[in-house]
This record gives C-alpha cells, structure tokens and sequence, in this order.
C-alpha cells in the first residue's frame, strides 16, 4: 500500500512537473512572440519614416519670393502681421523697415528681425511660420496632355505646378498631364537657373531612354522648366 501510495504521488508530481514545463514553454513562447511583433513595428515605423524623408525636397526651406510668411511678435500685436516676400526678396516691417527674406531659412530671418527690433523693444520674442509655399515650383510646357494638375489643380495640361516633395522627371510630366501623340520624347528639354553665380544649364533627356533603358530619371529642382517639344516643330543644330 505504501508503494503504491508512492508511485501514485511520483506519478502525480511528474504530471504536475511536465505540465508545469509545459506552461513555462507557452509563457516563454508568447513573450517570445510579442518580442517579434514589437521589433516588427519598429522596423515597419522606421521604414515609414525613411520613406517620408525620401520626399523632401530640401533639408532646410529657404524662403523665396511670393513666399506668405507670418510674423509674430509676442504681446506686440501691432508689429505682427501676415506678409507676402516681394520679388525683390524683401519684407517691410514697422519700426524696423526693409528686411532681405530671400535666401534666409525661417530661424534666421527670426534672429535678424529680433536684433533690429532691439533697438526699440527690449527682449523681443519673433516667431516666423511659412503660411503658404509659393516660390518652389516648377513650369512644363509644350507637347503636353490635358489630364494633369497644374497650379494643383484637376484637369490641367502644363503650366506652373507646386514642387512640394521630390519629383523626378517623369512624375513631373505625369503631374502636367502626361506626353501629348506628338510629343518628341527623344528631346524632353529641362533649362534649370543658374546657382551661385554659375550659369543657367540647359538639360536634354530622352524619355525613352528613362522608361525603356535606363537612363537618369533627373530630380526636379526648384525653378525648372520642362519643355516637351512636337514633332511639328522645327529644330535648328
């Protein structure tokens, strides 16, 4: 009676062991799991964010004209205002006047109007905010279909379209509406404005050769024209 009251218990405590090893595996599995499934989203999270920032156009904006800027002065309502940069690149502020725009990214505009407005308030706090984007864009014309957005919007067909995030030259031309039927693809023509004192480059793309052999699909700069020539015009070497 003794053993067998024994080996019931040795069977009973083997059972209760295996099923134990049993939970500890499952508990081990499902921590094991959510483990994956966190480093999953980390890795889809960081994939996103490379994704949008292969969108950018620039790693700072630089204002330009055209641009609608707001500026704000803490607790000084009457030298804050909502103000268009002139084609001259220039703002005008009360007190301090005429104030170059063009070129500056928004903190230094804000540390330039805060030193001037020193002279006439103490501790001055400028807030700068871009309020609409209007001098990154770029113009397509010539050999071009009706079914693009130009000027963002529907049923456009060339002219000035918004260059808010990377654009290659294909999208670009996708976005104007696409190749008109006599569009000479061969001779896709891109004038780009001169940087830094060097002068303006004029770029001759095949988009043929783009779709069909792999040629650079040339990214869009600021201030570019694309011009998609007909088979009805002229060339002249």
């Amino acid at each position: 009676m003794i053993r067998i009251g024994y080996r019931r218990k040795g069977h009973i405590v083997f059972l209760v062991t295996n099923l134990i090893s049993m939970g500890l595996t499952l508990t081990g599995l499902t921590f094991a799991n959510s483990n994956m499934g966190t480093i999953s989203q980390d890795v889809n999270r960081a994939e996103s964010r490379a994704e949008k920032r292969a969108l950018i156009v620039t790693d700072q904006y630089i204002i330009g004209p055209e641009d609608i800027l707001e500026v704000s002065v803490w607790r000084t309502p009457e030298l804050s205002r909502e103000i268009v940069v002139r084609p001259d690149g220039r703002i005008s502020l009360p007190l301090i006047g005429e104030v170059m725009a063009v070129g500056s990214t928004t903190a230094e505009l804000r540390d330039e109007i805060t030193e001037k407005l020193k002279v006439y308030k103490e501790n001055p706090t400028v807030a700068i905010i871009v309020k609409a984007i209007k001098s990154y864009f770029f113009t397509v014309q010539g050999a071009i279909g009706g079914s693009g957005s130009a000027e963002g919007k529907s049923g456009g067909g060339g002219g000035k379209i918004p260059l808010l995030s990377h654009t290659t030259l294909v999208q670009a031309i996708g976005l104007a509406g696409g190749l008109s039927s006599d569009a000479v693809r061969s001779r896709i023509t891109i004038f780009r404005l001169g940087i830094n004192g060097e002068p303006p480059k004029k770029l001759v793309v095949s988009y043929e050769d783009i779709i069909l052999r792999d040629g650079e699909n040339i990214e869009i700069k600021p201030g570019d024209t694309i011009v998609v020539p007909s088979q009805t015009q002229i060339f002249l070497p």
